[in-house]
């Protein structure tokens, strides 16, 4: 016994604010490249290559939305939303090696200061910053309902930190002279990041597990289910995510003989939407436990068996 099976699409909202931000980070990437060749800066490139994988992010992002609005088939009846996870941990990825290459180029420059042009880096950083706003601005709505939209927005925002900081040493350069001040705030940028990229790959990977969401307290939900009137036991329950904000369950109730099975599902299904947002449910409903291995519950054929010689 079942719920239906619609889901909802991704958000057209995320896909237009997805659009305005690429736009925006697209046009602006060049120009910081060019600038922190011209201006010797490498917090402008360490900018620039977080800028780069904005840009990447968001077409990623944009990519994952399409995909996922493709039906369901014969291949793949839950549709293709699971792909808008895996762009989110591709995302992650990228990240992780932005942020590497930056350590180890700060490294290489501590070593080795480099003139830095402070004035046309604090331009180029400060244009850099309202591009970022903007952007970050765009995907606020959307970061909180999708892991994809959230993998994108953790991209702006690391580099809106980053043109803050590239701000911040172009000041400091521009009036003391520091110019090691450059290669600090480019590894400072890449320490900064991580914490939140490994966040976002953690929860990337919780859903292709197929772990329990963030939010869903298990234990709290087997008492719920328990306490329904007429139901006597729960077993072989999974609750995954086929992905961000689309909770699944599936799960055998065991029920009292005079139970109505119909009231007692449509108890079931209510509880679990109003106090736990799982929309997507497969029940079972037995008057006695069935059959449990080690592996969960499997249907055993006894004809099948004893058929055997």
């Amino acid at each position: 016994m079942s719920t239906g099976h619609t889901h909802a699409l991704p958000s057209e909202r995320n896909e237009k604010s997805l659009w305005i931000a690429l736009a925006l980070t697209g046009s602006f990437l060049l120009a910081e490249v060019a600038a922190g060749i011209v201006f010797n800066s490498l917090a402008l490139l360490s900018d620039a290559a977080h800028m780069f994988t904005d840009a990447a992010a968001l077409a990623i992002a944009l990519a994952a939305i399409r995909v996922a609005r493709r039906p369901a088939d014969a291949k793949r009846t839950y549709g293709y939303y699971r792909f808008e996870i895996l762009a989110a941990a591709f995302n992650a990825l990228l990240l992780f090696a932005v942020a590497g290459y930056i350590l180890y180029e700060g490294w290489q420059r501590l070593r080795e200061p480099a003139q830095v042009q402070s004035d046309g880096m604090l331009a180029v950083a400060v244009l850099g910053l309202v591009v970022n706003l903007i952007s970050m601005r765009m995907l606020q709505g959307g970061k909180d309902e999708s892991l994809n939209v959230k993998g994108a927005y953790l991209e702006v925002w690391s580099d809106m930190l980053g043109s803050l900081g590239v701000i911040g040493a172009a000041l400091v350069i521009r009036f003391t002279g520091w110019v090691w001040v450059d290669a600090v705030v480019a590894v400072a940028i890449g320490l900064w990041v991580l914490p939140r990229t490994w966040l976002l790959l953690r929860e990337s990977l919780n859903v292709l597990l197929e772990g329990v969401p963030d939010g869903i307290d298990l234990d709290a939900l087997m008492a719920s289910v328990l306490a329904v009137p007429g139901v006597t036991g729960l077993h072989d329950l999974h609750v995954w995510a086929l992905t961000s904000g689309k909770a699944s369950m599936t799960a055998h109730i065991v029920h009292a003989p005079d139970a109505r099975p119909g009231d007692l599902l449509q108890t079931i299904k209510e509880l679990l939407a109003d106090q736990f947002n799982i929309f997507h449910t497969t029940l079972q409903l037995e008057t006695v436990a069935c059959e449990h291995g080690a592996d969960g519950c499997n249907f055993v054929d006894h004809h099948h068996q004893a058929s055997k010689p």
